[in-house]
């Protein structure tokens, strides 16, 4: 049982530290807004993860072939809001770099609820989790305990990988001029809508 919870730990850890837009955004939040908003980003993140390990692990066949006969759109309107994110992020990058803000309450909540939703509009990850149940010989009916474990390792690797890049992120916050702060707020917002555009050309293109 334990091998389990291992195995879904290392694929959420995995899966949460491959490089994509939500890294540069979780980044420049933390430095931007501070620790609250970068780790209530990752959580929202991880949410996604332990949602879409639930459906492959536990068998939920319908809502599988669901998301990914739905792929395509699903990139479609992620990308789009990913580009339009990136704009915004380019846009205000001037005001940012010279009036840093803590997060309260409800900015934590936006930053979570974002984050949750560009996730869930990028259903890929699935393919990763789905694997790992037909490895595991998940999602095939019998004991609910073994793909909850997989499920709880996957939300524990990815909140993990979250903490360690905010907590990394934000020691270096108080040392970052306005100009490095600027720079780094244009290279995630570039980074964003590029990673944007070519979600909605792969969309088309596959």
């Amino acid at each position: 049982m334990f091998s389990l919870l291992l195995r879904g730990f290392v694929l959420g850890f995995a899966v949460a530290a491959s490089p994509g837009p939500i890294f540069f955004l979780c980044v420049k939040r933390t430095i931007v807004q501070g620790r609250l908003a970068g780790l209530f980003s990752g959580f929202g993140v991880a949410t996604a993860d332990a949602f879409y390990a639930a459906i492959a692990t536990l068998g939920v066949t319908a809502l599988t072939t669901a998301f990914a006969a739905g792929r395509r759109p699903l990139a479609v309107v992620g990308g789009v809001i990913l580009v339009v994110l990136g704009v915004t992020i380019l846009m205000a990058r001037g005001r940012e770099a010279t009036a840093t803000k803590a997060t309260n309450g409800r900015g934590a909540a936006w930053a979570y609820a974002s984050t949750l939703g560009l996730t869930i509009t990028n259903p890929a990850t699935i393919v990763s989790f789905a694997a790992l149940a037909a490895t595991l010989g998940l999602g095939t009916g019998g004991s609910f305990l073994r793909p909850s474990l997989v499920v709880i390792g996957v939300l524990l690797g990815s909140v993990v990988w979250w903490c360690v890049l905010v907590f990394g992120v934000s020691l270096l916050r108080t040392r970052l001029t306005p100009k490095i702060v600027r720079g780094v707020s244009t290279f995630s917002g570039l980074a964003i809508a590029v990673l944007g555009i070519l979600a909605v050309l792969s969309a088309f293109s596959g």
